[in-house]
């Protein structure tokens, strides 16, 4: 299994990180047909090779998304896009 594990820093209130987790979820789920569902501020990420979730804490978001043996080629691209959105949503 290999495992992608990003943690950004954000000043937003809850609500706001909030929208760009959604954010973040709806263009990965769009590029890597990934379906996900919020549990309270967790949100879970699933879809045939892959799996993960994204933590919402008052300034931090975490993106823990594990990859099976079919995506690891594209761990990579894949980090690569959470990286890229998470600087869009963020600001950065």
């Amino acid at each position: 299994m290999s495992v992608i594990d990003v943690h950004r820093s954000h000043t937003f209130d809850k609500e706001h990180a909030r929208e760009a987790a959604e954010a973040l979820a709806r263009d990965l789920a769009s590029k890597f047909e990934l379906n996900y569902q919020w549990e309270g501020d967790h949100l879970k990420f699933k879809r045939s090779g892959a799996r993960g979730h994204l933590n919402i804490t008052g300034n931090d978001l975490h993106v823990h998304l594990e990859l099976g043996m079919l995506l690891r080629p594209f761990k990579s691209r894949i980090a690569q896009e959470i990286h890229s959105q998470l600087d869009q949503i963020l600001g950065a």
